[in-house]
């Protein structure tokens, strides 16, 4: 094991919680998110985009070569963005039923399910999660601290195809205690396993996409039971 990206690792973690925490303390409800994602993705610009091609290709936050200089291949592009699509939609068609009768279990609603959308409201929550939580928060967990900690311990691990091991389990269990920071509630401690699936998702398929698009629709289909069962 390698000590020096572990201990750059736990650190940057602590002050990036620690600020996203005071963010969502001290700043009106309506700027926390912009706020929030403004702070992981700037630390992800600070600790890899930055930095030269190899670092941002090989922390998978290349997205198929759009956020780096030279000429975008409108191929790479294209395949990239399929199997995003692909390997999302595929986690959500195995694991939503299961989670929609966990769901059920837990909350036990009384009220019939009558969700009342508006247009708007759907484009705005769809675009919310998609650019103000799940982008920032994959960028900096999956593209940065499960990357860095794969440094300090490698996975060996072969599960459905991907190589895992303790970097996925430590920043599944960091983001856990993300949450908690910022909402103090110990049910956000849940969190821990839909983070296994997105890290899950950055090593099969090399890249942040498809667990930018899961971890979105996740959001969205909690965000969907919650509201149409009128529970939060």
């Amino acid at each position: 094991m390698s000590t020096r990206p572990l201990v750059e690792a736990i650190v940057v973690s602590i002050v990036v919680t620690a600020l996203v925490t005071a963010a969502s303390s001290l700043l009106p409800d309506r700027a926390i998110g912009v706020v929030v994602g403004s702070v992981f993705l700037g630390a992800t610009w600070l600790l890899v985009w930055r930095l030269d091609d190899v670092h941002v290709e090989a922390s998978g936050l290349s997205f198929a070569g759009l956020v780096l200089p030279g000429r975008i291949d409108g191929a790479r592009v294209r395949r990239s963005t399929t199997n995003a699509f692909f390997w999302a939609l595929l986690l959500a068609a195995v694991t939503f039923v299961p989670f929609f009768f966990g769901w059920r279990i837990f909350w036990h609603p009384h009220a019939p399910f009558s969700p009342h959308f508006t247009l708007s409201d759907v484009v705005n929550e769809i675009v919310g999660q998609l650019v103000i939580v799940a982008l920032p928060e994959e960028a900096f967990y999956r593209g940065y601290l499960q990357s860095r900690l794969e440094h300090a311990m490698p996975s060996r691990t072969r599960i459905f195809g991907a190589t895992v091991g303790p970097a996925l389990l430590l920043t599944s269990v960091i983001f856990a205690l993300g949450h908690v920071a910022t909402i103090r509630a110990p049910a956000r401690l849940a969190v821990f396993f839909p983070s296994l699936a997105f890290g899950w998702l950055r090593k099969r398929t090399g890249g942040i996409g498809a667990g930018v698009l899961f971890h979105a629709m996740c959001n969205l289909f909690s965000e969907l039971l919650g509201r149409g069962y009128h529970l939060y």
